[in-house]
């Protein structure tokens, strides 16, 4: 009984770096105890699935030197469009046992794939039935083979995985943390990442609708290497912000804002299929993370072209940071943090 809470540890794996974050108890809230990142090489995860699990999991085990841990339990957060499917759907109202049982019956028409071959979850929206006695719920079904990927990876360093979540989860377990939960209130939060951009609205802090497309920042890393003729690590730090030489960052800007405008329309595009599916409902604002978020003038562009509020998310906006981590360096890369930091919120025993 005098055991200290365990703090599980958030793992993000994405398509171009590992985020780990680990919180600890501070008062009545949190302090940030464990916070890196660490390069994932290109080609090793592809739309969420693992390519090579050898060369990931020494990536993992590096980064977990890095921060000093050897063992511990850990939350991670999955994804891909071929693999994962998170449905809202209406089902004749029943118990929560009564639906454990009768799930994979209730769910068969609308997952496309071998019922045996997914991993099935539910969470019932709203346990008042409705005038025609039925009830909303939320279905997850992800790949096995995926899953199980994954578990191995992290195993294979030493962790216990105590929770396995979705991204688009984590995404809104982190911002409802910061920023409360807008009721009657649609809120988008785009995660633009290196390869994709998952577009997530929340509803009185659920999540109602998600949408991925291969859409990233990746768009403006090849146009800056393909316009400019440089090597990709200079279009990196091109995009970064960082100057090149013989490059003025005027010519940078034009090209960064091209490919910016190629990803303000995926956006748009997802927000009108969500408008055609809800029933016209609109979006009150999105907030957005990713890489993506880093780049400069992003957000307020994007705000201009699809006529929004957009903000950037600052997922460390209620933890404490502690002096020994620097607080410029938190502040260069806090947006690539928020699903990490979501999936630290987790606790074992947590669906």
């Amino acid at each position: 009984m005098f055991a200290k809470e365990q703090f599980p540890i958030g793992i993000d794996i994405g398509s171009s770096f590992i985020k780990l974050v680990q919180f600890k108890k501070s008062g009545n809230g949190y302090e940030l105890s464990k916070f890196d990142i660490l390069p994932v090489q290109q080609g090793i995860i592809a739309d969420g699935a693992i390519v090579d699990k050898k060369i990931l999991t020494r990536t993992l085990a590096e980064l977990l030197r890095k921060t000093n841990i050897s063992k511990g339990q850990a939350c991670i957060g999955l994804s891909g469009q071929s693999s994962l499917i998170i449905k809202r759907i209406t089902v004749p109202f029943m118990t929560e046992d009564e639906l454990n049982l009768s799930i994979k019956f209730e769910a068969q028409q609308f997952i496309p794939f071998d019922l045996n071959a997914v991993s099935l979850d539910f969470h019932i929206i709203d346990k008042t039935p409705n005038a025609d006695n039925q009830m909303e719920v939320l279905i997850v079904a992800v790949n096995k083979d995926l899953m199980n990927d994954y578990l191995e990876v992290i195993s294979s360093v030493g962790l216990e995985t105590v929770v396995v979540d979705t991204k688009q989860f984590a995404l809104s377990n982190m911002y409802e943390f910061n920023y409360g939960v807008s009721e009657q209130r649609n809120i988008a939060i785009a995660d633009i990442g290196a390869s994709t951009v998952t577009l997530n609205i929340v509803q009185n802090g659920l999540p109602i609708f998600w949408r991925e497309s291969t859409v990233g920042s990746n768009y403006h890393t090849d146009a800056i290497e393909s316009t400019f003729n440089i090597p990709r690590e200079d279009a990196e730090r091109l995009k970064r912000g960082f100057p090149i030489e013989a490059i003025s960052s005027e010519e940078a800007q034009s090209v960064i804002q091209k490919a910016s405008d190629e990803i303000y329309a995926d956006i748009y595009r997802s927000l009108e299929v969500f408008r055609s599916n809800f029933y016209n409902e609109e979006v009150y604002k999105i907030a957005i993370c990713g890489g993506a978020a880093l780049i400069k003038d992003f957000a307020s562009s994007m705000s201009q072209r699809i006529d929004m509020e957009v903000d950037v998310i600052d997922p460390f906006r209620k933890i404490a940071i502690p002096d020994k981590i620097n607080p410029s360096y938190i502040k260069e890369i806090v947006p690539i943090a928020a699903v990490a930091v979501g999936l630290a919120l987790r606790r074992s025993g947590d669906r």
